[in-house]
């Protein structure tokens, strides 16, 4: 492909444009989506921003050198970005239907690894892929085009899926659309997992998970929630009950943080301070004290990734007094460096959602980086946190010392693995030197007919990889039903 023979009208006359969200001091004061759409003149001109690439890279979905490099689910982008361009919104819903069981939620929580990889970003500003996949799914749920569509015959095979999140609810689609009968366990009183308690409401609204999963059960899923497979269910009666089982139970083990006086009250993971959040926000929209809150207290969050930033939001719609955030890791550049070249994603620094409103609120940034925590420090509860700066190599910097004041810790610091209690051990799988469960090329264990999917065999990714190992799941279980049927 030569860059010179790209129409330049495409490139000069059609600038990027973002959605705006809402106003970042304002939208503090309520848990509402932050989202917004363009005006459909302005979606059909950033899809027309698409180039068309002889050779696209924004679908591939590759691991280049450890690194993302475009979407997981090798979306039809290029295609749909044309079909947009021209106004045709419902032929571009059905090339988005074919590789995406939910770009309601990847279009609202996915880093857009597309973006990255778009090849009009090598020299310029990339294509709004992100915002035109959202724009389009919504579009057509306004528009009534997407209903439930059972399937017309039923295999007469049963297939059980352990964990509703984005893995769980995507295999179940596609088994379901191939004709098997599914049931997805769930532990928690809702269907969705990481989509429903994972992420703040402000970030991805209830209501959207809500309804795709009305959806799903309109078309003949079963889900039983308040189900903890292992504990409420034996699990010698996944097999005797099911001809297959996928488990996609997640990573939700979350990496700790043993130091001086960890077991002071007040020090939680952010998992535990997400979940309490949004289950008291559907349950009683904070009437209630059952959940914990930052209002009034000085909060720190150890740990800068997604997660971390969510904790910012949720603390600063609680009304702490203050906001701090470490970062163990060095800022990084504004540019993407040497070792980090197009189509991998950019490791830049930005300013995300939290972020922004944290500067809206206090005028200033809350993150601080090349920050390694000490020690905890109180009697009873946590009163304060010790840190010291340290190198990029974490050698810690003489002189650096400081205390911080802190009645609320949230520990973002990533995930280790499933949990190894309990369903895993019960079954007599175990995990891998990653700390997660080994499978095969086809998603199987090592138990005949039962499969893992998502972050429980992956370890944490994002919620679009989760989709794509789901989908892959399912075909394999579909696959490995068929034989069954022929062997018979």
């Amino acid at each position: 492909m030569v860059l010179t023979s790209i129409p330049r009208w495409k490139i000069n006359m059609v600038s990027r444009v973002v959605p705006i969200l809402r106003n970042p001091a304002q939208r503090v004061h309520d848990w509402n989506e932050f989202h917004a759409h363009l005006a459909e003149s302005t979606l059909r001109e950033q899809g027309g921003r698409c180039m068309d690439c002889g050779i696209p890279f924004c679908h591939t979905g590759e691991l280049l050198n450890g690194a993302a490099s475009g979407c997981p689910l090798n979306n039809l982008i290029p295609d749909w970005n044309d079909l947009v361009s021209r106004g045709k919104w419902r032929a571009a819903l059905d090339l988005l239907d074919k590789t995406n069981n939910f770009p309601e939620f990847t279009g609202r929580v996915c880093p857009a690894p597309c973006e990255g990889s778009c090849v009009l970003g090598i020299n310029g500003e990339p294509v709004t892929i992100k915002s035109i996949e959202c724009a389009i799914v919504d579009h057509a749920f306004n528009n009534g085009w997407i209903v439930p569509r059972p399937p017309g015959r039923r295999t007469g095979r049963q297939v059980a899926i352990v964990g509703s999140g984005p893995a769980g609810l995507a295999c179940a689609a596609e088994l379901n659309e191939a004709g098997h009968s599914v049931t997805v366990f769930e532990r928690a009183d809702r269907i969705g997992g990481l989509l429903m308690y994972g992420i703040p409401n402000m970030k991805l609204d209830k209501v959207i998970v809500q309804r795709r999963i009305d959806l799903l059960a309109a078309e003949g899923i079963d889900f039983l929630t308040n189900t903890d497979v292992g504990s409420d269910y034996p699990t010698d009666r996944l097999l005797q009950e099911f001809d297959a089982v996928v488990l996609c139970g997640g990573a939700g083990r979350p990496r700790d943080l043993p130091i001086e006086n960890r077991s002071l009250s007040g020090i939680y993971f952010a998992m535990d301070f997400l979940r309490a959040n949004t289950k008291n926000l559907l349950d009683g929209n904070h009437r209630e004290v059952n959940y914990i809150s930052a209002k009034g207290k000085d909060v720190i969050v150890i740990g800068g990734g997604d997660t971390g930033t969510d904790c910012v939001a949720t603390a600063l719609r609680h009304g702490c007094r203050s906001l701090i955030q470490f970062e163990i890791l060095s800022q990084p550049p504004v540019a993407r460096a040497l070792d980090n070249p197009w189509p991998q994603w950019p490791k830049i620094h930005r300013v995300d959602y939290g972020h922004a409103e944290a500067m809206a609120v206090s005028g200033k940034d809350p993150r601080l980086y090349s920050v390694m925590t000490r020690r905890f420090i109180g009697d009873d509860c946590v009163e304060g946190v010790e840190t010291v700066d340290v190198t990029a190599a974490f050698d810690e910097v003489p002189g650096t010392t400081r205390v911080w004041a802190a009645q609320l810790v949230l520990l973002a610091m990533g995930f280790v693995g499933p949990e190894k209690e309990g369903l895993i051990s019960q079954l007599g799988l175990t995990v891998n030197e990653r700390g997660v469960v080994p499978v095969d090329e086809n998603k199987m264990t090592s138990i005949p007919g039962m499969f893992a999917a998502g972050d429980i065999e992956r370890g944490q990714s994002l919620v679009v990889w989760a989709i794509a190992d789901g989908r892959k799941a399912a075909a394999s279980v579909h696959a490995y039903l068929r034989r069954s049927v022929l062997n018979q």
